[in-house]
Formats: C-alpha cells, structure tokens, sequence
C-alpha cells in the first residue's frame, strides 16, 4: 500500500493545476491518498502592519481556494497556527503522511527553510519542486550569474521571448521590428479623458466574513471598506477578461501617465491575482499577443504588457534570488533619513505625493510610474532608508512580495545595491512629472522654479542630489547629459539649491 503524501500548498501558490498535486497522486495512487495543507500563518501574515485590504486579499483568496480544492475532490485542511511549521507539525500528527511535497517558496525565508533544515525540522521525507509559477523556474536566461556584474534586464527580457515565442515572427525576428517601444508608450492623459471604469467583485459571504476578522482584529493600516478586488480564479478570469476589451487598446500610449483623480487608467490591476496564482503570466501574455494578431490591440500596447509581465516581473524575480540576502540590506547611496510621516498621512502640501499616497491609503494600490517616479524618486532624493521604504511599500500595496518589492524598490526605484538592477538611478525633477501627469496645475508649488519659497521640492532635491554625487554621476554613461547641466548653474545658485534643499528636509518630520 501506498503511504499518504501531504502537499504544502502556500499561500501565495493558489493553483489549481499545482505541479505538486500531480506529482502527489501518482506517489500516493490517487488523490484519495493527498491531504492537502494550507497553513494561515500568522508570523507571515502580520510580519508588518499590512494593508486592511491585502489581509482580506489574502485570507479571503486561500479560504476561496480551499473550496475550490475541495470542489476538485481534494482533502484539504485550513490550518491557522503562529507559523507555517507549526501548522505544518499539526498536520503530520493528524495525518502522519509518508512524505511531504511542496512548491518552491517565492520568498528568500521560505525557501532557505525548504532547503536546509524543513525536513529534520517536520521529521519527514520533503520533496521541494521547481516554482512554476515563473517562467524562470522553467528556463533561465543567465543561470550562472557572475557575482557583482551588471545584467541588463533588456537582454534578459529578449531571451524569454525568444524562448517561449512571444511576438516573434516566424524569421525568429520581433514583431514589428522591435523588441521594445516603450518610446511609443510616454503619452499625457488628454484633458477630460475617462478610460473605462475597472470591474469591481461584491464581496461573498467568505469575503465578508474575512473583512470582519481583519476590522475586528485592529491591526494594519488602511481599511476593508470598499472592498471589491477578485479573490477567486473565476473573477479574475473576468477581470483580465475585461482589460483585454477594455483598456489593452489604450494601455500603451498612455502606460506612463499619471493623474490626480483617476489612478488605475488603462492599467489591468492584476498583479495581485498574478502574484497569488490566480492567473498564469505566461496564459496572460499569450492572450494578449492574440489580441495584437487578431488587430484587436495595438503592437505597442502588447509589448508593453508582455514586457511587464515577462520582462520585468521575471528579472525581478531573478535579481532578488541572485541578490539575497544582502539585497535587504543593500545602501550604496548611504541613505540614512527616517521615513517622513507624510507617507503614513499624505499630509503634504505637494499635491502630487499628497495625490498618490492617499489614493495608496485608501485602495492599497497605485500603478507602477507613481511607484517609480512619485515616491521612490522623492525617496532616492530626499536620502531616506531603503530598508524602511521597502518596508512601507511590503505594509501598503496590495501585491506586495518580498520578492518584487526588495528588487523595484531597493534595486530599481533607489538604485542602493549599486547599479546591479538597474544600470542608473531613476531620478526626475518636477519637469517630468509636469509632463505626464495633471498632478502640478493646482499645486502650490511652481514646477519650473528651481530655488524660491514656491519652487518644487522635486526640483530642488533633483539639483541638490546632482550637486552632491556629481562625480559619481558623470561615471554613469546615461546619466552624463544630466550631469552635465550642472555646468549652467552658477556657483551661488548651487549653493542656494543646496541650503534651500537642506531647509525642505529638515521639515520632514520623521514617522
């Protein structure tokens, strides 16, 4: 007789096809002889103070996929308990399995565990299998980086085209020539434009129930109220089937813009669905390349889609395993300022990050160029922590993981472990967010003033961070021309931009 296999299945692995059911069956002779596990852990779910409506995303979504299992024909066990140990130990006293089978983890932690001490600790035999959930867990680009060299993530994003075929002609050549326009994706929302409003999901008797745990319990920022994100496979089948229709067309041109009222434009939302398992990258952007064939989306708009999701998303991936754990730690801007309160309460007078970090309180969710260009530039900037601002941005974004916060804040959007993510660092002045966004029409600070009580802080933090690594930067290939406008501003306005700039910081008050 065959011994019954336990299957791990966590909580951001919500797949109904997961490789380790099928490879539990045939070890167990059907499914009669899988219990599958699903621990609620606690110490994972409260590390931080997480966004009301990420715990509801989370426990509502897990509780939603147990049903789904049990649906299936599976046994399954919801187990909550203060760690994924401890409800895994449970469940081996229950079931006393044979052996355990399990998926590998996304995040650095959980995956150490896996390998070096989860199967004396739960005194089983374990059986972690490639995560699938990445298309790097089935090829790898560069699966032997050299350690401290400088991949870019162009390349990278090349070879999984060509790998699994993604708008790729059949001369091996990319559709229309080009492997990336984003040149053509840098529009301004036009005035009075309305993209189409996204699919919002009443919340169902589980939803509901979750949402009174979570207010019950007190603890996170933010609120359930309004809650409306797709928590099973179904819904965000239906959402992503509504950004094919809806806003793929439009995606494009105006995947860069920003604007006061409106925060999703012709974004998809689904990258916290993505990251649960919920929906599968690579089904995503083959979708989304038949909308493109079929003249249904434009060729820019389906790049630039595909490259988020298999470009971006990937390296990412790729980056925080290959940079772990010194990735956490990672500072080579020495930055040392205290995260300002303002992004706890949006209480600040810059309309565009009073903009942006409300709607963040409110909804757990902006899209990626106010991630970039918003906050982590004002962060880069104005010198504060990396270590704090990825733990504000883990607490109050919806689809936040270890794995793609640590590398796009750390690594993109502050560039502190060197230049190993991102071959410069993302800085702007207020130019750039006048140009994109509605966000400087009624702000009380002039955006084309570099010093003066009415000029921007962006544009006096821009000036005062060239001033002061002005050697460092002119090393930088792509960033020499903006060095070198340093050479037009007179010795006096250099040091008004940096006492006036030392005045703004000093008025941060810390959190």
């Amino acid at each position: 007789m065959k011994s019954r296999v336990l299957v791990w299945i966590m909580a951001d692995q919500l797949m109904l096809d997961h490789p380790a059911l099928a490879v539990a069956e045939a070890a167990a002779g059907g499914r009669d002889g899988v219990r599958v596990v699903l621990v609620e852990s606690r110490s994972w779910l409260r590390r931080l103070p997480y966004h009301r409506k990420r715990q509801v995303l989370y426990l509502s979504a897990g509780r939603h996929f147990v049903a789904e299992l049990k649906a299936a024909g599976y046994h399954v066990d919801r187990i909550e308990a203060d760690d994924s140990r401890a409800g895994l130990a449970q469940a081996i006293r229950k079931h006393k399995p044979g052996r355990l089978i399990a998926l590998e983890a996304a995040e650095y932690p959980a995956r150490i565990w896996q390998t070096a001490s989860m199967a004396s600790d739960l005194g089983l035999p374990v059986e972690v299998l490639p995560n699938t959930m990445f298309l790097v867990g089935r090829f790898n680009p560069i699966a032997d980086p050299e350690p401290g060299k400088r991949y870019v993530m162009e390349n990278f994003y090349r070879a999984i085209r060509r790998k699994f075929g993604l708008l790729i002609e059949p001369d091996g050549e990319p559709s229309g020539g080009k492997w990336n326009l984003d040149a053509e994706n840098r529009k301004p929302l036009p005035k009075g434009h309305q993209p189409p409003p996204i699919p919002r999901f009443e919340p169902d008797a589980i939803t509901r129930a979750v949402m009174k745990e979570v207010e019950a319990a007190g603890f996170g920022v933010g609120s359930t109220d309004g809650f409306d994100l797709a928590v099973t496979r179904a819904d965000a089948e239906a959402g992503f089937a509504d950004f094919l229709v809806e806003r793929l067309p439009d995606f494009g041109r105006f995947e860069d813009a920003m604007c006061a009222d409106q925060g999703v434009l012709y974004h998809s939302v689904l990258s916290p669905q993505m990251n649960l398992g919920l929906l599968e990258p690579e089904r995503m952007a083959r979708a989304v390349e038949a909308e493109y064939r079929e003249g249904r989306a434009p060729l820019n708009s389906a790049e630039g889609f595909i490259r988020q999701v298999v470009g971006w998303r990937e390296f990412m991936y790729w980056q925080y395993h290959r940079q772990m754990p010194e990735l956490r730690r990672a500072n080579s801007w020495e930055a040392k300022r205290p995260l300002p309160r303002l992004f706890w309460d949006g209480q600040t007078e810059m309309r565009c990050l009073s903009s942006v970090v409300n709607r963040l309180i409110k909804t757990g969710y902006t899209h990626h160029i106010e991630r970039l260009m918003i906050l982590c530039n004002f962060a880069l900037l104005a010198g504060i922590d990396p270590a704090a601002v990825a733990d504000w941005f883990l607490t109050f974004y919806i689809d936040s993981h270890d794995w793609v916060v640590l590398p796009n804040v750390i690594g993109m959007g502050l560039n502190a472990d060197n230049g190993i993510t991102a071959t410069k660092p993302y800085i702007a002045s207020a130019n750039y967010i006048h140009k994109m966004s509605d966000f400087c029409g009624t702000c009380a600070y002039n955006p084309k003033s570099r010093t003066g009580v009415d000029a921007c802080p962006f544009n006096k933090l821009y000036w005062n961070f060239l001033i002061e690594h002005e050697a460092r930067l002119r090393a930088n290939p792509r960033l020499g021309p903006a060095v070198l406008g340093l050479s037009r501003v007179s010795s006096t306005e250099r040091d008004q931009i940096q006492t006036e700039a030392r005045e703004f910081l000093s008025r941060l008050e810390p959190y």
